[in-house]
């Protein structure tokens, strides 16, 4: 028996239990303390999954698709270890294996669901080897701590080759996730959406792959899904979008989401047209891997949002859909999904810029925030330490707003003296403090 490795495994689990009790997160902490104390303990308890680790990597979209695919082997009678919270740099990582850890030190896990942060995965990699990745899309996130978009492609492609048995699963519609696996010598498969979904396409929304990775000439499209997603081609080099193994076809969003796969028929009460592209991309991770799924869309229909993830909540008699909102591709995504409910609803937008969410804000000048004239919206409110930037933007394209630093005052008048249909958009680290003032209204423990 190894004592250090023991006594990092008790000291992480009280550690947890601690913060819990005073109300703190907790998570990175103890993942932290567990390796200070034992610096094997990731690569250890790793060795100790049984069959597959899967880790799932990209701009947007990684919590919600790590989190269902951990729910799909969980229906299916497997222990996995997962890091729900969203956690994804390496203490995080470590907390998801030394908190799942028996007292005895050692991990019972069939598989392992981890979200890792990009830039993280250079970090994680040297400890266990993924079988398999998931690569949801790149999108421009945080430039003062990502730096611009290569940034993050050059430390995925280093990630790649530290783990060059690692198989992928990337959204082939972005040309910047299928461009990195077709330049690393990973076995890939591809997802995507291969018919037309919007008939009229934004061409004010910007988009990063604009210009060709392998030559550098200006990219076509035959049609955009949003941002850079789409179908598109070099007219130069000829380097273009796959025909993706795992297509979404005939796609409804009138009533929820409804799509095939093949002859597999999905159906999901879920909103937002990037939920397809997660949905798609945990059954084709799941495919791969052999796990039945003639209970896939009971499972969709069973799985609870983590929190800020389309997370519904009704208080005094108001219906409040919370949602993470922390870069324009994101943003965009949200505001198409509140556009989806036409009946009037009060929205509330929270931006702050401490160092987890990005102290440059000027991104707010990349989302096309003038849509919400159409949103049917009786008030728009704008909170958070940057309210007076949001409010700024907002005047910019002619949307009045109410000024309300205190995002607790602003839910709890939106309560009181609104639509009973409240909409919030909060960025990252504004995120668990409104889960928490969210829970607390509605009584939860």
């Amino acid at each position: 028996m190894n004592i250090r490795r023991l006594f990092a495994v008790w000291s992480a689990k009280l550690i947890k239990t601690a913060c819990q009790i005073t109300g703190r997160q907790g998570v990175t902490l103890a993942g932290k303390i567990a390796l200070s104390i034992y610096p094997p303990i990731l690569k250890e308890l790793a060795c100790e999954v049984r069959k597959d680790i899967f880790v799932v990597c990209g701009t947007n979209g990684k919590t919600t698709t790590n989190n269902l695919l951990a729910s799909v082997l969980e229906a299916n009678g497997c222990r996995v270890v997962c890091n729900r919270t969203g956690s994804n740099m390496l203490n995080g990582v470590v907390s998801a294996f030394v908190l799942n850890a028996r007292a005895n030190g050692h991990l019972d896990a069939d598989y392992a669901c981890i979200e890792i942060d990009e830039a993280s995965t250079v970090r994680v990699f040297p400890h266990f080897k993924p079988n398999y990745m998931v690569l949801t899309n790149l999108f421009r996130d945080q430039l003062d701590r990502y730096g611009e978009i290569d940034t993050t492609m050059n430390l995925l492609s280093r990630a790649m080759k530290m783990a060059p048995d690692m198989k992928l699963l990337v959204n082939g519609d972005d040309s910047l996730s299928t461009f990195l696996a077709m330049d690393n010598d990973n076995p890939y498969t591809t997802y995507g959406i291969s018919e037309q979904v919007y008939k009229e396409q934004d061409s004010r929304e910007i988009r990063e792959g604009r210009f060709c990775k392998r030559c550098g000439e200006k990219m076509e499209y035959k049609f955009y899904h949003y941002s850079q997603l789409g179908d598109y081609f070099c007219p130069k080099c000829g380097f273009a979008r796959p025909t993706p193994e795992f297509d979404g076809s005939h796609i409804d969003m009138s009533d929820g989401l409804s799509f095939d796969v093949g002859d597999f028929h999905i159906k999901a009460n879920y909103r937002g047209f990037y939920n397809i592209y997660n949905i798609l991309a945990v059954y084709g991770a799941a495919s791969l891997a052999g796990i039945p799924l003639d209970r896939f869309n009971r499972i969709l229909g069973d799985y609870t949002p983590q929190f800020g993830r389309n997370e519904l909540f009704e208080i005094d008699g108001t219906k409040v859909m919370l949602n993470l909102a922390k870069n324009p591709a994101g943003f965009n995504q949200n505001i198409g999904a509140v556009m989806t409910d036409t009946s009037p609803k009060d929205i509330i937008i929270l931006i702050n810029d401490n160092s987890q969410d990005g102290t440059d804000v000027s991104w707010l000048w990349d989302v096309d925030f003038d849509r919400l004239k159409d949103a049917n919206a009786a008030s728009i409110t704008v909170s958070g330490i940057r309210c007076q930037d949001m409010r700024l933007r907002l005047k910019y394209v002619d949307i009045p707003s109410s000024l309300e630093p205190d995002i607790e005052k602003a839910i709890q008048t939106r309560i009181q003296n609104g639509t009973k249909n409240l909409y919030l958009l909060v960025n990252y680290t504004g995120l668990y403090t409104t889960h928490n003032i969210l829970k607390k209204m509605e009584g939860r423990k």
